[in-house]
């Protein structure tokens, strides 16, 4: 598929005005649509949304040329639109009295409230009105759950430097021009770099340095204080569609993506990836993945799904769109999926979160968690992200003895829960709950619970459990001797804080 008859960036500014104008913004649609044919568009639905747009407001008429991709009359779009500069320019194409979308154009709310425009190919933004399956090679998505995910994810701090593998639309560059100076986005595809340019344009961001390439080969040996990437990470027998398969072999690609990354990161710096990778027999899954970190980095991998293989290809023949073609094609193209597992002894797909962090002062002694999560979580997370690390850090350089003698606060968000037969005297457990972020649960045994409750910052652990000992009559230095492990847990996942970075 060519760039040439994509539209031109130039003037951007007068259309965004007109859509601005026009109440053409994620919380306007919400007004228009109202919240059922809103949440319909999400499931491809647009029956509800084209009853909404029946009248004849600029805004009626820009959700049906742009989002749902029907054809307008031309007096019509003249009235939201400065229509003579959006034909020229190729956004609309005039036919007779009629003008219809060459793109697709979808209102999006940025982290502070910000309007922005995500522009794809039409039929391609996913989870909008045109649904996700295409059998066309090169096509450009929309904005979909996985890059919502990346987003959600990502540390927020101020860089000098990031770097969007695999761009497509444009939105992880779009985030990050709001807290990079220099925002470099890279694709194989080159209709995805023009993409990524609409996008940062139609939203009111600086460009971004746009490369074409595969992985990190077009930015050489330059690093980065950040990196995202929402690669094509489906594992699939060949390399047929270019924004979802990768083109090597297995979770080849994703392997060599987190590998490479380490020599790409600044000192500090993160890097964030969504990725895939196999269940293989005989060997476990966090192996595998810990065989990936770079060295010098720090990583967090997140499991937060695992498909059997059956599972897995019925999901992305769907989303092509496979399962609408002939019965026989169809089944020739599972079997293939099937027979790409069995040569690779593949028993099923992971997929989650991938974040490195460059530690060069930890790298004899890298911290490298790897877990499985796939419970509802709270987005953003960057914060969450960012202080897991910090935490890491802090466990690292801090022995049983240290550990004893600082101070602890219980998270702010943490609460506890008895569990027990109704009328029992006393719980058969306690469980510590987070109502924020990750929404962790723990199981606490009764010296747990006591040590968590009373935790305020003014006592030093040791003390603490000392006064625990005391009340439960038991052994003092066995207490102190056994507990260290479970402060650990507690800190390692967020329940309690070091005072000093409360």
């Amino acid at each position: 598929m060519s760039t040439t008859s994509l539209p031109a960036p130039d003037r951007s500014p007068r259309l965004r005005e007109a859509l601005l104008a026009a109440a053409f913004t994620a919380d306007g649609l919400l007004d228009l649509l109202g919240a059922p044919a809103y949440a319909a568009l999400a499931r491809s639905e647009t029956v509800p949304a084209l009853r909404a747009t029946r009248g004849d407001s600029p805004l009626d008429t820009l959700v049906r040329l742009f989002l749902l991709q029907r054809p307008v009359p031309y007096e019509r779009a003249r009235t939201a639109l400065p229509l003579a500069e959006c034909v020229e320019d190729g956004w609309v194409i005039r036919e007779g009295d009629e003008v219809r979308a060459t793109v697709d154009v979808r209102p999006y709310s940025g982290p502070e409230g910000q309007d922005w425009f995500i522009v794809s190919d039409l039929g391609c933004a996913v989870g909008g009105a045109g649904g996700i399956g295409s059998h066309e090679e090169g096509v450009v998505l929309g904005v979909g759950g996985a890059s919502s995910t990346l987003a959600g994810i990502t540390v927020r701090t101020p860089v000098a430097s990031a770097l969007d593998v695999g761009a497509g639309s444009g939105i992880q560059a779009l985030y990050a021009s709001q807290h990079a100076t220099r925002v470099t986005a890279t694709d194989l595809n080159p209709r995805a770099l023009v993409f990524t340019r609409l996008t940062l344009a139609l939203s009111g961001a600086a460009p971004a340095d746009l490369r074409e390439g595969s992985l990190f080969e077009p930015v050489g040996t330059e690093t980065y204080d950040l990196i995202v990437s929402n690669p094509p990470f489906v594992i699939s027998p060949g390399a047929r569609l270019t924004y979802r398969d990768g083109g090597m072999g297995g979770d080849d690609l994703c392997r060599t993506l987190v590998q490479q990354a380490g020599d790409r990161l600044n000192d500090g710096g993160y890097a964030h990836f969504l990725a895939n990778w196999q269940h293989v027999d005989g060997e476990e899954w966090q192996d595998r993945l810990r065989s990936w970190v770079p060295r010098g980095c720090d990583a967090w991998i997140v499991q937060r799904e695992m498909q059997d293989i059956t599972q897995y290809a019925e999901l992305w023949l769907r989303d092509s769109g496979d399962h609408r073609t002939d019965p026989a094609q169809y089944a020739a193209r599972y079997d293939a999926w099937l027979d790409e597992f069995e040569a690779r002894k593949t028993k099923g797909v992971g997929f989650g979160w991938i974040t490195l962090r460059k530690s060069e002062s930890t790298a004899e002694n890298p911290s490298i968690v790897i877990e499985e999560w796939p419970h509802p979580v709270e987005q953003p997370l960057g914060e969450a992200v960012e202080a897991h690390f910090a935490r890491q850090d802090y466990l690292r350089t801090h022995d049983d003895a240290a550990l004893l003698a600082d101070h602890f606060t219980l998270a702010p968000e943490v609460m506890q829960e008895q569990v027990g037969l109704p009328g029992a005297e006393d719980p058969e457990h306690v469980v510590l709950r987070q109502n924020r972020g990750m929404r962790r649960a723990t199981k606490v045994d009764a010296v747990g619970a006591g040590f968590a409750g009373v935790c305020d910052g003014t006592l030093p652990a040791g003390r603490i459990l000392d006064a625990i000992a005391q009340l439960m009559n038991e052994d003092p230095v066995l207490l102190r001797d056994r507990t260290p492990q479970a402060i650990r847990l507690l800190v390692g996942e967020g329940f309690l804080e070091p005072a000093g970075q409360a």
